[in-house]
């Protein structure tokens, strides 16, 4: 079904948690008169909060309210500063403050990718007014072996000093950041993808830089450890959906980690990709609208 992903317009917004301005959008009607709790939307890594407009505008006309934010170093979100880097737990955090700022009454957490990754750990320390999670091709990298952790230290500051040394690249056009966009997402419509594009970069002289931190271009010093990852998912206690794309991002150990939460359904969306909430957001309406009416307390 065709959708205006513009139509309702969301209001912007800005709250302050942990020394930062967190930019964040709302759809939809005042939390007193929407429907059921409301829905809170986590982006992923490079990703921000205008990506989920084609599944929140949905959400909108049935009558739900709904939040979603820039992680901070993302959109307009602002970066942590110098000697600053960005850690997991560091996500975390921001979610745990920002949380009662965005909704007073329980919510449905909904979180994309790395930003899946964060709310499993969050969900997973057992906060008060989560109604539900839904998991987004959300569980985790793949696991980095733990011997060769000063391999990835080492990785780490290489990046740094190379992003110390070199400025940001212009982008010339909308255009060609679409081109750009297009290398991890092929799929994505040239209307939305524009306008994503539009949102996503910032004027500079000379064109356009991408909004978020470019220490995000850096490799994490930090090892993804599975068993430590497990048993934040073990401890959630809400109903849990995890959605994957039957042409995304899929882990040669997804069973396994299916497997690590106690109250969770999976289900496989077909012919779609990793950017599930742009490309198939009536088929992600569709599975998550039964979750959210079975907890809608």
């Amino acid at each position: 079904m065709s959708v205006d992903f513009r139509d309702p317009a969301p209001e912007e917004r800005v709250f302050e948690a942990n020394g930062l301005r967190h930019h964040a959008l709302v759809w939809g009607p005042p939390e007193r008169e929407a429907k059921g709790p409301t829905v809170l939307l986590a982006h992923g890594f490079l990703d921000f909060a205008w990506s989920w407009a084609p599944y929140a505008v949905r959400l909108a006309r049935e009558g739900r309210r709904c939040v979603a934010w820039d992680w901070r170093g993302h959109g307009e979100t602002d970066h942590v500063g110098p000697g600053g880097y960005y850690h997991f737990p560091d996500y975390v955090r921001d979610l745990r403050a920002l949380r009662p700022r965005f909704a007073e009454g329980p919510v449905h957490l909904v979180a994309h990718s790395m930003g899946g990754a964060v709310a499993c750990m969050y969900a997973g320390l057992t906060p008060p007014g989560l109604a539900t999670l839904t998991v987004i091709e959300g569980l985790g990298p793949p696991e980095w072996v733990t011997k060769r952790s000063p391999e990835k230290v080492e990785r780490w500051l290489e990046t740094l000093d190379r992003v110390e040394r070199k400025p940001p690249k212009r982008v010339p056009s909308f255009e060609d950041g679409l081109r750009r966009m297009r290398v991890q997402n092929a799929r994505l419509e040239t209307e939305l993808g524009l306008f994503l594009a539009e949102k996503a970069l910032k004027p500079v002289p000379g064109g356009f830089v991408w909004r978020f931190d470019p220490l995000h271009r850096t490799t994490s010093p930090t090892p993804f450890v599975k068993d430590g990852f497990a048993a934040f998912c073990a401890r959630i206690e809400v109903p849990t959906l995890l959605v994957a794309g039957a042409r995304g991002f899929r882990l040669a150990d997804e069973a396994e980690r299916v497997g690590w939460f106690r109250n969770a359904r999976f289900v496989e969306l077909p012919d779609v990709g990793h950017m599930i909430h742009q490309l198939a957001p009536d088929a992600l309406l569709d599975v998550t609208r039964p979750h959210f009416d079975a907890r809608s307390c």
